[in-house]
């Protein structure tokens, strides 16, 4: 096997949730790697954003972008933006999502449509169409963002796991269409990580205490935990990987 299997020097990688968290580190993963970088998220600055700064540090170029993922006329204006830009993306990261809590017999619908449209609509619609190209290229990768909730119900978060057991289906779905057309599309399902989206978990003295008991690694994930499983996605490492869900998560599914 090539000492440079993980090389990805001259591809080019859309990333989507960028600004921050898990996504800022696949991102860094992807740069460090070879990549230039496609940055969007709903508040990326256009100049000057702290991965910016970071990418282009290691010699790589990073172009920003701004969409309202929970808006699918801006997603689709977004996704013919951005490939007319960049006419060949040869790694797409669907990262960017939300979570909202609220029991389920008092969830309303403007959450439920709010967090489908973002993490289950907007990933697919992106997929389609960036992969489109992918596919009358003959080569790509496409990474979700899946979740432990695309294997389990969650607490009061329905709208968060049924959007992520879609896409847990969905990275199914299009791999059983383009695995045979060079294109892999797989998923990572972080577990328990100390980002913006676990805050209220991990300020819950007893909820935190309770899943740091089941977390065979004894703690909660990093960012930075998710660097190399988003390499190895992207990479040739990964050619005869086809719809698998990796979980990132100490050990929990595991156990």
């Amino acid at each position: 096997m090539s000492q440079n299997i993980f090389n990805l020097s001259g591809k080019t990688a859309l990333v989507t949730g960028c600004k921050r968290g898990i996504g800022k580190a696949m991102a860094l993963a992807l740069a460090e790697a070879g990549a230039d970088i496609i940055g969007v998220s709903a508040n990326l600055e256009l100049q000057g954003s702290s991965i910016e700064q970071e990418v282009t540090a290691l010699g790589r170029r990073f172009y920003a972008y701004q969409c309202n993922f929970s808006d699918r006329e801006s997603t689709l204006k977004f996704a013919a933006q951005v490939k007319a830009d960049h006419p060949v993306i040869d790694i797409l990261v669907n990262n960017a999502g939300t979570i909202l809590r609220k029991p389920i017999a008092e969830h309303p619908d403007e959450m439920w449509d709010e967090v489908i449209a973002v993490n289950q609509t907007a990933p697919f619609i992106l997929t389609r169409e960036i992969g489109r190209d992918m596919v009358n290229r003959g080569s790509g990768k496409v990474i979700f963002t899946a979740s432990l909730l695309s294997f389990q119900g969650g607490i009061t978060v329905p709208g968060y796991a049924a959007s992520k057991g879609a896409i847990a289906s969905l990275t199914k779905a299009f791999a059983n269409e383009w695995a045979a057309k060079g294109v892999n599309v797989n998923a990572i399902a972080p577990g328990y990580i100390a980002t913006d989206n676990t805050s209220a978990l991990r300020e819950d003295q007893d909820r935190s205490t309770s899943i740091l008991a089941r977390i065979p690694a004894g703690r909660w994930g990093t960012p930075e935990d998710f660097k190399g499983p988003t390499l190895f996605l992207a990479s040739g490492a990964s050619d005869y990987v086809h719809g698998t869900i990796l979980t990132v998560d100490g050990g929990w599914m595991g156990r």
